[in-house]
């Protein structure tokens, strides 16, 4: 006979009843949030670029042979303002690097296939070091370079990035969300690398350089030449506007076959018979200043890439040097040879032009915001321009009233000491920060914590988010935790108790492409002994999204407490798959505390345990016993050919196996091959020390001489004291 509680794992993975009921009734009064004031310090590494009546704040970093210099004092630098020496009056070195962000966690091993990701601690903004928005200009980029980018930024990922780095990467030919995109959360980077593909319109075409002979590019023949390169513009503009909320000195890194500062189109000009074809330009310098100018007002520097590397510019067996018929004599013509012989070098000269061109743009925008331009090299420099994020100097001077005539004022810093160099913003506009922001409406508060890449703790929520399938579909279904001691519960005439929150709930698909987004009002009305309840133990909300379409997706949540204005927000990555190809897959993993049958039955006690026990939790002590469900879905072809299965659980701390069962074998015999329920129990023993780990089942074939998993499914929990 099965357990009841083990009944109730397989019905959370097919049919959820509501914990919480909505409930449609007239608004709660609202309290005004407590609100504090506080005099900032004059100078705060959280605000870099500072312009106001009382200072001026600039940034820089210092290095010798390429390495970061740290040891240096305001005496040893000398600012000027449109050449004028400035007084320095404040001074700090900012460190990026600390114990937490010295390495990368551990990797699975070489050998292990199947191990279990590490689950990314909540980003705090006080916790984060780099900040890096992480740019493929597939609009100026060939297919051989959006290859080359996937690659190397696979390596980033791995290598480079530490536990307190928030990273994005975002394409310019797609939807720009910025701010939701930025994540501490390596799979969503490698799906969003993944994910990655060449856009048919790039102005860059299929090669670095076009064979001789061709006369478009393939972005020129179907979308109109260099004409996109305002939307690469357009694209940086909004992604430098987005990252302005985040704190710090940000990061932007440019990798872009081709971003000049001007270009020749002759498809605009229109010719009559003999007369010579204009020479028509368009100047994009203004455009790319205004770029700049947004970056550093935004705290942002930019790092650009020639991911065109060190290519070669000579002749290739793609090229075509001759013209029609020129070859059709055995013995060609001294013309003819002449000809080619030309051809080749007007062909070397004219590439070699374009290579110096076509990074012309992007050296603009990085020197202007302090940081430089790759080139000429074929790992991208990415680990270069990581490690020079890694710490930079803050100084300040007082400003005189010319500094406000909203002109652009011209900055230099420059180090005393012989061999330094120094990196610094050219300059900033002349515009103090004198308006004081408006305050955000209830709406906007709720908005901007649902697109947020920190999570809003004024209200501790936990989310838990699993993928199961339907008949009309694919779902996702979450468990939305709720410490209602954080709430503000008024009091009813009936000895009752109410609260009310506005709930967000906000899905994006592929480079911040909202999929989903709801919005509702949820009241919550308890009597004595269940708002007695709640309070030791908090509430569980439960939300179900439709999916249309397989894919990777972060799902957020947010909540605002209409009594005090208090929120609290969450966010989980989940991968959607595609049931329709008949590839094995397992459902989301629902883990509960395996509590005695009699804590079922109606009464406090029991609801009290039925909640910190139940799987919106995911809170353990030691001698626990975990219950967990899931679903394996398609296995109806092992089914057919009378292959055995076996499920094994599998336990993983910071990125190591500390705990492997005996794959055990699955009945699929029984019930529909295409989702076979199953469940199973784990205690945990003295060895699990209170800390985070992650279960994992792997789904097997045991008669297959390769013992590589079907499929695989894990969830994070947590021990405590």
């Amino acid at each position: 006979m099965i357990p009841r509680a083990f009944l109730s794992l397989i019905l959370m993975l097919t049919n959820v009843p509501l914990v919480l009921a909505q409930q449609p009734a007239p608004p709660l009064p609202q309290k005004p949030a407590a609100t504090q004031t506080q005099t900032p310090p004059e100078i705060d590494s959280q605000d870099v670029v500072r312009i106001s009546a009382n200072l001026v704040q600039v940034d820089a970093v210092v290095t010798k042979d390429g390495k970061q210099v740290a040891d240096l004092t305001a005496d040893d630098f000398e600012l000027f303002e449109d050449g004028k020496p400035q007084t320095i009056t404040n001074f700090s070195y900012i460190s990026n690097v600390n114990d937490a962000t010295a390495a990368p966690p551990p990797k699975p091993s070489a050998k292990d296939k199947s191990g279990a990701p590490v689950p990314p601690a909540v980003a705090r903004p006080q916790d984060v070091r780099r900040t890096v928005a992480l740019v493929v200009d597939d609009l100026g980029m060939s297919f051989q370079s959006i290859g080359d980018a996937q690659r190397l930024m696979r390596k980033f990922v791995n290598e480079q990035l530490a536990p307190g780095d928030l990273v994005a990467i975002i394409h310019t030919s797609g939807e720009v969300g910025a701010l939701q995109q930025f994540t501490t959360d390596r799979r969503m980077l490698s799906s969003a690398i993944d994910r990655l593909r060449w856009y048919p319109c790039s102005r860059a075409g299929f090669h670095v350089f076009a064979p001789v002979g061709t006369t478009q590019t393939p972005g020129e023949a179907l979308c109109g030449g260099t004409r996109n390169i305002r939307g690469t513009l357009q694209a940086l503009k909004f992604i430098v506007d987005g990252m302005r909320e985040l704190p710090g000195r940000k990061s932007l890194v440019l990798m872009s076959d081709m971003l000049p500062i001007e270009t020749q189109d002759p498809a605009t000009s229109i010719v009559t018979p003999g007369e010579v074809l204009a020479d028509v330009r368009t100047d994009y310098t203004d455009q790319l200043k205004k770029v700049a100018e947004k970056a550093i007002r935004s705290s942002v520097v930019i790092y650009t890439v020639d991911t065109r590397g060190l290519v070669y510019t000579g002749l290739t067996a793609a090229d075509n040097l001759f013209t029609p018929g020129a070859l059709a004599s055995a013995h060609p013509p001294a013309s003819t040879m002449r000809q080619v012989i030309n051809n080749q070098s007007s062909t070397m000269n004219a590439r070699s032009s374009a290579l110096v061109s076509g990074r012309d743009g992007a050296d603009l925008i990085a020197r202007q915001t302090g940081g430089f331009l790759v080139q000429n090299s074929n790992d991208f420099g990415l680990k270069r321009i990581a490690e020079d994020q890694n710490g930079y100097y803050l100084l300040a001077y007082r400003p005189n009233e010319q500094t406000f005539d909203r002109q652009f004022h011209h900055l230099k810093l420059t180090v005393k000491r012989k061999g330094l160099e120094v990196r610094t913003r050219n300059g900033f506009l002349g515009a103090g920060d004198t308006e004081k922001p408006q305050p955000r409406t209830a709406t906007d508060q709720l908005a901007k914590a649902l697109i947020s890449p920190f999570g809003a703790n004024d209200i501790n929520v936990r989310l838990t988010t699993m993928f199961t399938s339907v008949e009309t579909g694919s779902l996702v279904r979450s468990l939305l935790y709720i410490e209602a001691k954080d709430l503000v519960f008024l009091d009813e005439p009936d000895g009752g108790h109410v609260a009310a929150f506005d709930l967000g709930m906000i899905l994006f698909g592929e480079n911040g492409r909202v999929v989903d987004q709801q919005k509702r009002e949820v009241k919550v009305h308890l009597n004595k002994d269940r708002f007695q309840n709640a309070l030791q133990s908090g509430l569980v909300y439960t939300l179900e999204t439709p999916i249309k379409q397989a894919g990777a997706f972060q799902y957020r949540v947010a909540l605002r407490d209409q009594g005090s204005s208090r929120i609290g927000s969450a966010g989980q990555f989940i991968q959607i798959p595609n049931l329709a190809n008949g590839q094995m897959v397992l459902s989301g993993l629902v883990v509960q505390k395996d509590v005695a049958e009699t804590s079922a039955a109606a009464g406090s006690q029991s609801a009290r345990e039925a909640i910190s026990a139940g799987p919106a939790v995911r809170q353990f002590h030691q001698g626990d016993t975990l219950l967990f469900a899931f679903l394996t879905f398609n296995a109806q072809q092992h089914v057919a050919a009378h292959l055995p299965l076996a499920s094994q659980t599998r336990i993983f701390r910071d990125g190591k196996l500390v705990f492997s069962s005996t794959p055990a074998a699955i009945d699929a015999a029984q019930g529909d091959p295409r989702r076979i329920p199953s469940v199973g129990r784990l205690q945990l023993g003295p060895q699990f020390m209170p800390g985070a780990y992650v279960l994992q089942i792997v789904i097997s074939d045991p008669s297959a001489k390769e013992k590589r998993p079907l499929a695989s499914q894990w969830i994070d929990f947590e021990v405590v004291k």
